[in-house]
């Protein structure tokens, strides 16, 4: 089996070259990039299985790049785990909201580091659903992994499709962040709740008019509702 390939994109060389050798350790393939254009240039040539982003770049920061590849339809499905110093909430929110699959904190252990990366992995594969789906005027089809909202056709990312799809599996009822975590991420050791609001934000924005359908239930979770959005 091929091993998977993990972009490290670290300025600091005694760090990316300590993951490398840890990586090569656990089986992965890694490449390294100093900065953001010779990340780029590693992208265009092959599209790695995953990439580990350091927050603090010399040129492009790792928030500007994680929202430039995330807007990119070539390198919008690679997980990105993002690596900073950074440990407060609004800076991990930022991460998140930037594009980032998840985030670790300096300094890490390699055990936890590695978990991360496999988790991330596991929730690349692919959905096994391959139904369709119909609430209201909102549709969503497995097999060719598409969403529409009365007849036109929507853009979601790889996790919001699957948060999407677990909703409309289960309308009206209401699922809480843990259970939302386990079912749709899979596995959520490191995972953070908040990690749930983020990509619930953004399945609402891809939803556009039909994103009133997911709403909050206060102290309890999220639901997707089979009522129709109001008329704007």
């Amino acid at each position: 089996m091929k091993p998977s390939r993990v972009l490290i994109v670290e300025d600091e060389p005694a760090i990316s070259e300590l993951i490398a050798i840890n990586l090569r350790h656990h089986g992965f393939e890694p490449i390294i990039a100093g900065d953001g254009e010779q990340a780029q240039r590693e992208l265009d040539a092959v599209l790695p299985d995953v990439i580990l982003l350091d927050w603090m770049l010399p040129t492009s920061s790792g928030i500007s790049l994680a929202r430039k590849w995330r807007s990119d339809s070539r390198t919008r499905a690679v997980p990105i785990l993002m690596l900073t110093a950074r440990s407060d909430e609004p800076d991990k929110v930022q991460g998140l909201d930037a594009g980032a699959d998840d985030y670790i904190t300096k300094p890490f252990s390699t055990q936890e580091l590695m978990a991360r990366i496999r988790a991330v992995l596991r929730r690349r594969a692919p959905e096994q659903v391959t139904g369709q789906l119909l609430i209201g005027a909102l549709s969503l089809d497995g097999a060719t992994h598409r969403v529409a909202y009365k007849g036109i056709e929507l853009k979601l990312g790889p996790t919001e499709f699957k948060l999407l799809n677990y909703l409309m599996t289960y309308p009206e009822r209401v699922h809480s962040r843990a259970q939302l975590l386990d079912k749709v991420w899979g596995d959520h050791v490191f995972i953070e709740e908040r990690t749930v609001d983020v990509h619930v934000k953004r399945l609402r924005e891809a939803l556009g008019q039909a994103g009133t359908m997911v709403e909050t239930v206060r102290g309890a979770g999220y639901r997707l509702t089979v009522m129709a959005p109001a008329a704007a």
